[in-house]
């Protein structure tokens, strides 16, 4: 399935991603670092939700509460757990 998840306070705004299972594809960030957030991507490309968040949750930016990649793994994690919960 097919997810978009607005960020809060980081320079992205938006990320897309695709969830089949527990296994992240496609993501895409609208905004944000292009260079670097382009390589995060295709570095996760089918990597398990587990995977993404033991690499990135908690990970900050400068002086903010959150960052781009963390903001990541909350949304992965949060479509992971509305599937399961769906029956999806």
């Amino acid at each position: 399935m097919h997810y978009e998840y607005k960020t809060r306070q980081t320079c992205a705004q938006t990320i897309r991603f695709d969830l089949e299972g527990n296994i992240v594809s496609n993501i895409r960030f609208e905004g944000g670092c292009n260079g670097n957030l382009n390589a995060i991507s295709k570095l996760l490309e089918g990597a398990s939700v587990e995977d993404v968040e033991s690499k990135l949750r908690g990970n900050l930016c400068g002086v903010r509460q959150t960052s781009c990649t963390d903001q990541l793994a909350i949304a992965v994690r949060q479509a992971y757990d509305d599937n399961r919960i769906s029956g999806k």
